[in-house]
């Protein structure tokens, strides 16, 4: 079968929203490079090391290709995206000079020649993502969290995702109950179950998210532990009778959201609700220009910033919610 690859040469801080809109204009995938100039550092310091050459994109940048099956009207396709892309700088998200191409390509171009450069990694003092397809044997204090993310999930090595699970790591002491938003391939959600929460809910708007992280919690043997839910943010806990629905008892102890900073502003007062006095929330996702923006907002709601941690050029947040509210 031959597929059309529809190429974007575009910013990393737009990566997601783009990753996005070819998802929902029936991309059956998308894969994300981003840059590896020779200058660029990378992390070994839980001794994690790489398959794939330094690239040659220049900092900031990224490649996205979405693919749609041949028949596709690519011209169409096209036009849709770039509005939506130029609209992305009304949101503070530049997308840069992007420009946009597409080619016809066979399936075994794609699909699974990505899987080469997927390869066991160390992404805390503990946890370790290991693809299923990979023989791995664990030190005795490794904690594994086997992972298929499939064409339309990262596999765990973005900076967001390495920022989330360690900071969970410094967190997580062991029976939390815990929301991962946007939760996209379970892997944070799998995480807080290794590292000793009690329960997780785990939310995502995208049905192919929920279909990919329930497939990776079965992998982990932890359907008893984790509750995916489609949901639109936190909007499952406002159906009535939420509490005994969906797995955990609200609020919680922990919140964690790896997503982008736009969407972060868009529930932080849901967050604070669905908190228990005390309770944390680890914010990820958040682009160095959005920082300030996101704390100020975490502040006005009623949190207090207790540590930020930082990987490139991204951000996050750990903020708790006061014992006594006021």
């Amino acid at each position: 079968m031959k597929w059309y690859e529809l190429t974007i040469h575009t910013t990393e801080q737009s990566i997601e929203m783009i990753s996005n809109f070819l998802h929902e204009m029936g991309a059956g995938g998308v894969t994300i490079e981003e840059s590896g100039t020779l200058n660029k550092e990378r992390d070994t310091s839980f001794g994690q090391w790489y398959e794939t050459p330094l690239n040659d994109i220049p900092e900031g940048q990224a490649i996205i290709q979405g693919y749609f099956p041949e028949g596709t009207d690519l011209e169409e396709i096209t036009e849709a995206v770039k509005p939506r892309i130029d609209e992305l700088r009304e949101f503070g998200i530049d997308p840069g000079n992007y420009t946009i191409s597409h080619k016809l390509v066979d399936e075994e171009d794609w699909a699974n020649n990505w899987k080469q450069y997927f390869k066991p990694i160390r992404v805390s003092e503990t946890l370790t993502i290991k693809p299923t397809w990979e023989a791995y044997e664990p030190s005795p204090e490794e904690k594994i969290i086997e992972l298929d993310p499939g064409m339309a999930f990262g596999t765990g090595t973005h900076p967001t995702t390495y920022l989330c699970l360690q900071t969970l790591e410094s967190v997580v002491r062991g029976g939390e109950e815990v929301i991962d938003v946007g939760t996209g391939s379970g892997i944070l959600a799998i995480g807080a179950i290794k590292l000793g929460a009690k329960r997780v809910l785990a939310l995502d708007l995208d049905p192919v998210a929920v279909s990919s992280a329930t497939d990776n919690v079965k992998l982990n043997g932890l359907e008893e532990d984790i509750d995916i839910r489609l949901s639109d943010l936190l909007g499952v806990l406002r159906q009535d009778g939420a509490d005994s629905a969906v797995g955990v008892t609200v609020p919680v102890d922990l919140v964690v959201a790896n997503i982008l900073a736009e969407i972060i502003m868009l529930f932080i007062d849901d967050v604070y609700e669905a908190l228990k006095p005390g309770g944390l929330y680890i914010a990820s996702g958040i682009y160095k220009d959005k920082e300030q923006v996101v704390e100020q907002g975490l502040l006005q709601a009623g949190f207090t910033i207790e540590e930020k941690r930082r990987e490139e050029d991204w951000c996050a947040i750990i903020a708790r919610k006061p014992q006594v509210s006021g």
